[in-house]
């Protein structure tokens, strides 16, 4: 008979379960109906397939990501199991032998297109068969407050009352706001749900943030420092994401692009070629990477920041999905921020709502792109802002993150601020950043003197510091609330209550100020070099190519690490590999093992 943790080894290789796994099996093994909050990387999809694999009916698993539901079916075949899909990629011919295996009970797991719900053939099919299990993944989309509402997530509902016998039902995601759970747990019905929301922490990320005089150049440096990994690089605009990619393949590095302007059939060439490594880098808007299980991308650069902390957190938590160290880099600009209020104040979507209902999601994207700017100035963990904004307790210091490993000399900068108060209050609180700091440094700028600006009596008081000195000072005040900023079109900056204290002398500002200094290097980049894994990476990539599957599907990175580590001569020893399950060693368990001995002395 099988039980949780035979499972678990058969067919994904694994001893044990992580962090909240198995209290979500236990929950939905028992009937009770599960809400599941976990990190990207963090093991969701374990959480239903274990059960899926031990339930004696169907589970189907409703899915937004075409690309998703490819990974998942591929990775669970070459696991052993029985697993499709039905979504738009189908042809009429596969789909319609897809909905007969189905009715013949030929699958085990069935991952499904949630407009796929409503169609009468597989309505039909349902009605009939024994559905053990329903699992809604990216379960946020449910929510008209999340960030990535999809109207058709809220037919699931529907679907599942008209089934003849209402299933366990588990809801996942990796990340929600507690008003976002609520609506999860409403809209989609769940029983008395078992909740658990694991810690958003990833101690394999390192987190930066850099704020270059030249992204471009930044840039370069960055991406050559790794030019033997794989990684992501998000813009903002499809316009910027054509130009960063056009400079790398100039600078000869491997790069491909993905963006809403590009065919569908474009888009999916490129995906592949950077699934199956055929190109090492993803230059992309936020279109791409939800779905994208491609576990060994070593870092994800972000070359605008992104809207809010959930978009950036799940975007960055691309990186390092097989446990191995990966960098997350936010390259900065103010120009940033302008950019996507411009973006948040005219992209038009969600278009089933009413305009009330817009305003008050654009106000909330507003008030979240305050949060995000500030975790790209502040000079605090990162690791800690982050964790700190999903309501998790952590420590002020990581030691694993730029900020962290900076050098920081505390100073008084009383003086600076009550100049800066001073002249936003004697300018009438009417103008941005760029005017104040101009007014402070004495500039010459055509606007400042044709509004006669140069007359204040703040005029030239902080000439003697850099412009990225006087906005570093103004981001910390808006960050400790001593201001804000006001309006979304030409925001102003505004003296809040807590200005005055510092302003008339009553209130002193300490203020860190960073030192730079180098990211110490892991000590696993000597390892990644050895020939044993370099030889495994061969094979794999032999193996992957014959069969038409991406790479990491035959072995992650971190399971061909392991098998350098342990070096298994027998194939009970390669059966101890952690990603090794009995279907993987019977497949590739001599070939594998054939190059670890003959590294043997």
């Amino acid at each position: 008979m099988k039980d949780k943790f035979s499972v678990l080894k058969e067919y994904f290789g694994h001893e044990s379960y992580r962090a909240g796994q198995e209290q979500i099996v236990d929950s939905l093994l028992s009937g009770r109906d599960v809400l599941c909050i976990m990190p990207t990387g963090a093991g969701k999809s374990v959480c239903y397939q274990v059960p899926a694999l031990i339930f004696d009916g169907v589970t189907i698993v409703v899915s937004p990501l075409i690309s998703l539901m490819k990974d998942q079916v591929g990775s669970l075949v070459q696991s052993g199991v029985s697993a499709a899909y039905i979504n738009s990629s189908l042809s009429f011919k596969q789909y319609e032998k897809v909905l007969q295996n189905t009715a013949d009970g030929k699958y085990k797991i069935i991952y499904v297109a949630p407009e796929r719900l409503e169609t009468a053939e597989f309505s039909d099919i349902c009605k009939k068969i024994n559905i053990s299990l329903i699992a809604v993944d990216e379960a946020h989309c449910v929510s008209q407050w999340g960030q990535d509402f999809r109207p058709s997530y809220l037919k699931i509902p529907q679907f599942i009352s008209r089934l003849s016998r209402r299933p366990t039902v588990g809801a996942f995601t990796a990340t929600a706001t507690d008003e976002v759970k609520l609506d999860i747990a409403k809209i989609l019905r769940l029983n008395n749900p078992f909740t658990v929301t694991t810690g958003f922490d990833r101690p394999n990320l390192f987190f930066s943030v850099e704020r270059p005089n030249s992204k471009s150049v930044k840039l370069l440096e960055l991406v050559r420092e790794r030019s033997d990994k794989s990684g992501i690089i998000y813009c903002a605009t499809k316009k910027m994401v054509e130009d960063v990619c056009l400079l790398l393949t100039k600078n000869g590095f491997s790069a491909t692009r993905y963006h809403a302007g590009l065919s569908e059939q474009e888009r999916r060439e490129n995906q592949d070629d950077f699934v199956y490594d055929r190109k090492s880098i993803m230059v992309a808007t936020n279109a791409f990477g939800m779905g994208i299980d491609k576990s060994d991308v070593a870092f994800v650069i972000h070359y605008n920041m992104p809207k809010n902390i959930e978009s950036y957190y799940q975007e960055a938590g691309r990186a390092g999905r097989d446990g191995e160290n990966a960098d997350c880099i936010l390259l900065y600009a103010p120009r940033d921020v302008r950019i996507n209020q411009f973006l948040i104040d005219n992209t038009q979507t969600n278009l089933d709502l009413n305009e009330e209902e817009r305003r008050i999601i654009r106000k909330r994207d507003t008030e979240r792109l305050k949060y995000m700017t500030f975790y790209s100035t502040t000079n605090d963990c990162l690791r800690h802002y982050i964790l700190k904004y999903f309501g998790d307790k952590s420590n002020a210091y990581c030691g694993n993150c730029s900020n962290c490993l900076s050098n920081f000399e505390t100073a008084d900068v009383t003086l600076e601020v009550q100049k800066i108060l001073s002249c936003i209050a004697k300018t009438g609180q009417r103008f941005g950043k760029k005017i104040v700091i101009d007014i402070l440094r004495g500039s010459k700028n055509a606007r400042l003197l044709s509004l006669d600006l140069d007359k204040q009596s703040t005029y030239g008081l902080m000439a003697d510091l850099t412009e990225k000195r006087v906005r570093d000072i103004i981001d910390y005040l808006d960050e400790k609330g001593y201001i804000k900023v006001d309006g979304s079109e030409y925001p102003v900056l505004k003296l809040t209550p807590e200005s005055r204290d510092v302003l008339y002398g009553n209130v002193s500002l300490q203020m860190k100020i960073v030192k730079q200094q180098k990211k110490k290097k892991s000590n696993r980049d000597d390892n990644i070099k050895s020939g044993m894994l370099n030889a495994l990476k061969q094979l794999r990539k032999k193996i992957a190519y014959e069969q038409k599957v991406p790479a990491y599907i035959v072995f992650t990175d971190a399971a061909l690490t392991d098998m350098c580590k342990k070096r298994p001569h027998t194939t009970d020893e390669f059966l101890g590999v952690s990603g090794v399950g009995k279907a993987k060693l019977e497949k590739y368990g001599k070939a594998f093992i054939d190059v670890i001995v003959g590294f043997d002395d």
